[in-house]
């Protein structure tokens, strides 16, 4: 890879925030971001995401820790304040904290509703406003909202999932439409069905992980280390002319 190209994909310098990275997804992408270049500032609310930040700092990178919960709204400017005091500001914000809950819509607690609402769509809200006055201001940024095939499908019992991960494709293309022109890239990413805590029930039921299986044309669950290439490119400046993208990671699933 000549010069050229390899700076458009260099992040050396940039700090990134990263939701839910402590393990999983997450502590995928937040790894990958590290390895082209980036500082972190991991968002957990986990006991730890030491082990995150222990593979960060073996790069040569730095990362700072913030446990908090991103379903409480008034904890969120927290994050962003992490970010502006360690590293002076923010580059990247990856919206990746995610929860599900399953059960038949008639049986759908409403408390289940709210609570999904809240972690997987509130929090991108507001994160992507207080993350986006500061690249508003410097006149360039990159947002990356964690999607998913249920922003396209309505899947089975789960409502709330299925409406906040809507909700997320939508709120990526207004927020581009508002933001493209003053140098602020929003866009998603859709996984299909990976190899999480969130599809354990799934892959352990034989009958729905053969149905799934079966549609994906590559064959296999996706697996974490799948969307750090995606991550590092929305990130970059390789990606400076895609706004409001909803980019699928989903071995072909979106095919059939």
């Amino acid at each position: 890879m000549n010069s050229h190209l390899r700076n458009r994909f260099d992040l050396t310098g940039k700090t990134a925030v990263v939701t839910g990275a402590g393990r999983g997804l997450g502590q995928a992408i937040a790894i990958g971001l590290a390895e082209a270049g980036a500082n972190l500032v991991l968002v957990t609310n986990r006991t730890s995401a030491a082990e995150t930040k222990s593979s960060v700092e073996n790069l040569g990178r730095k990362a700072r820790i913030v446990q908090t919960d991103v379903a409480d709204r008034s904890k969120l400017p927290t994050i962003i304040d992490a970010a502006v005091e360690t590293f002076g500001g923010i580059d990247i914000l990856v919206n990746n904290a995610g929860i599900i809950r399953r059960t038949p819509a008639i049986e759908h607690a409403y408390s289940d509703w709210q609570e999904v609402l809240d972690v997987n769509l509130n929090s991108v809200f507001v994160l992507c406003q207080l993350a986006g006055e500061l690249m508003l201001e410097q006149g360039s940024g990159k947002i990356i909202n964690i999607a998913s095939m249920l922003s396209f499908q309505g899947g089975i019992n789960v409502p709330g999932y299925t409406a906040s991960k809507h909700a997320v494709a939508g709120l990526t293309k207004a927020l581009a439409n508002e933001w493209a022109s003053k140098g602020v890239q929003v866009n998603a990413i859709a996984p299909g069905y990976m190899a999480t805590d969130n599809t354990e029930a799934l892959r352990n039921d034989p009958v729905r992980s053969r149905q799934i299986l079966d549609r994906i044309p590559a064959g296999r669950w996706g697996d974490n280390q799948d969307l750090i290439g995606p991550a590092i490119f929305l990130a970059s400046s390789a990606s400076d002319y895609m706004n409001g993208h909803v980019l699928c990671v989903d071995g072909g699933w979106m095919n059939r």
